[in-house]
């Protein structure tokens, strides 16, 4: 079908009897595609070799369905179609039935082939990429859906490059673009950040914060409790990766023993361990930990969350909080937590007290005040939460804990070294018009106890911001960091 969306001299009848026989036609290549992925899926790889005409009699077949597909949505979205008839791709899952059966299936077959099926596997990346970057400009009414299938094409890409690594870092940035550009538009969708966890190899750290964003979204991705397990599992080996420095590797081995819960009377010693370095590491890294602080906070918050567990109180606890305020019903108040779990929450507590103590301590060191605008924002949100269930004694404990006198000191002595203060912090004004994100703003958004903070306005430029523009530490940075911090604090007090 050559059908232009811009042509309008189609009546609606005659619309509708295209659209159904597009989809007739689909239907039945698409079946045949099934048939096809399921009886080679099903044959062991020692019993068969796929000869070369059968590859590309699948890739011929898989190409006509993804055509298909195109001509459906085309025609069903065309500008004079009839809203009934524009709901038809919705009603019939279409862009993920073209994902599924058009895509992802025939992928993971010559995936498992590997690697006699190197070239055909990249032949099909490529059809598949140029299909969706059409739809992408064609179809705007599932772009969301596009972007981040085209993110999962870039992926599988860079996966299957092991000869060029130019060529693997060029498609592992392309992936990056465009879960950021997903993001950007759906924040709090977890399993984007997975992906970005993925694509963030080797830092470790980075992968750790992502993995944990992932996972205390507003609508969290519970794979990435599988995923995670990939950069903690090594540090509680015998020889831990080379690449980690000794900071590094301590906070990783926290939370792999928080995860895992074996060995859980090691956390406070690795907790000591951790705390006793990261003075000297904070110092070392100068302005790089800026970035690395806002990845621990995060990193961090995520323990709280018992890594997204759906026992965990603070979990739910936010999740009542942000349907009640939505005007949604909550479910109801769960039991206590198990006994392990109290433990995993105390020493949570712990890990998070004993960071944000010792970087307080760093009174004069402007590098560390990302970590402790991302720390407060938490703090001031649990103290929403406490509020709203003032009996919640683990929520108590936590805020009990705080490090309260050492923030006041904190406080005090960023006061002191401040020239040109803006008065606005003690207005609480944390969100002024014409103002720019922090970098680590672009970290908060979308996280489920953050979901009242950032203003969804304040971002309204993200599609037109560069993903390195959005970190960079511009000259008013630093600035508008300390008066943030400060008008948190003056919220808290």
């Amino acid at each position: 079908l050559v059908l232009q969306p811009e042509s309008k001299d189609l009546s609606q009848e005659q619309l509708a009897a295209e659209v159904k026989s597009i989809y007739t036609g689909l239907t039945m290549v698409e079946t045949k595609c099934i048939h096809i992925d399921k009886a080679q899926q099903a044959t062991p790889r020692s019993e068969s070799k796929i000869t070369d005409e059968h590859w590309q009699a699948m890739i011929a077949l898989h190409r006509t369905l993804l055509h298909e597909h195109h001509d459906f949505f085309l025609a069903s979205q065309h500008p004079v179609a009839s809203p009934a008839l524009k709901r038809l791709a919705l009603k019939y899952s279409m862009p993920a039935r073209m994902w599924k059966h058009g895509i992802h299936s025939f992928l993971e077959l010559l995936r498992h082939r590997l690697p006699e099926s190197l070239e055909y596997m990249l032949a099909f990346i490529y059809l598949a990429y140029q299909m969706m970057a059409l739809l992408y400009e064609t179809v705007g009414t599932f772009r969301n859906t596009w972007i981040e299938c085209l993110g999962d094409l870039g992926r599988y890409r860079m996966a299957v490059e092991d000869e060029d690594v130019r060529d693997r870092e060029i498609w592992a940035g392309v992936a990056r673009s465009w879960y950021n550009k997903a993001a950007d538009t759906n924040p709090a969708i977890g399993r984007l950040f997975h992906h970005l966890a993925i694509l963030a190899r080797p830092n470790m750290v980075q992968q750790l914060y992502l993995y944990n964003r992932s996972l205390t979204s507003i609508i969290p991705f519970m794979n990435a409790r599988e995923s995670i397990v990939t950069i903690l599992d090594p540090v509680l080996s015998e020889n831990p990766p080379l690449q980690l420095s000794l900071s590094d590797a301590s906070l990783l081995k926290i939370h792999a023993l928080l995860f895992t819960k074996k060995e859980l009377n090691a956390v406070s010693a690795a907790i000591d361990i951790y705390i006793n370095g990261l003075v000297s590491s904070i110092a070392q890294e100068g302005p790089k930990w800026r970035e690395t602080g806002s990845f621990t906070g995060i990193a961090n918050a995520g323990v709280l969350f018992d890594f997204g567990n759906e026992k965990n109180i603070m979990r739910f606890l936010f999740e009542v909080r942000r349907k009640t305020i939505q005007q949604k019903d909550p479910k109801s108040m769960p039991p206590g937590l198990p006994e392990d779990q109290s433990l995993c929450f105390d020493l949570a507590t712990q890990l998070f007290v004993s960071t944000f103590k010792t970087v307080l301590s760093r009174r004069s060191d402007k590098n560390v005040l990302s970590y402790v605008h991302v720390s407060l924002v938490l703090l001031l949100n649990v103290v929403h939460i406490a509020t709203a269930f003032p009996k919640e004694k683990y929520v108590r404990a936590l805020l009990d804990a705080a490090p309260w006198s050492e923030l006041v000191s904190y406080t005090n002595a960023l006061i002191s070294t401040e020239d040109n203060l803006d008065e606005n912090y003690k207005k609480i004004v944390l969100f002024e018009d014409g103002g720019r994100p922090l970098p680590e703003d672009w970290m908060l958004r979308g996280l489920s106890w953050a979901f009242e903070y950032c203003p969804r306005a304040w971002f309204k430029d993200a599609a037109v911001t560069e993903e390195e523009e959005r970190y960079m530490e511009w000259t008013s940075t630093m600035k508008a960091r300390v008066d943030r911090v400060l008008s948190l604090v003056v919220q808290l007090a």
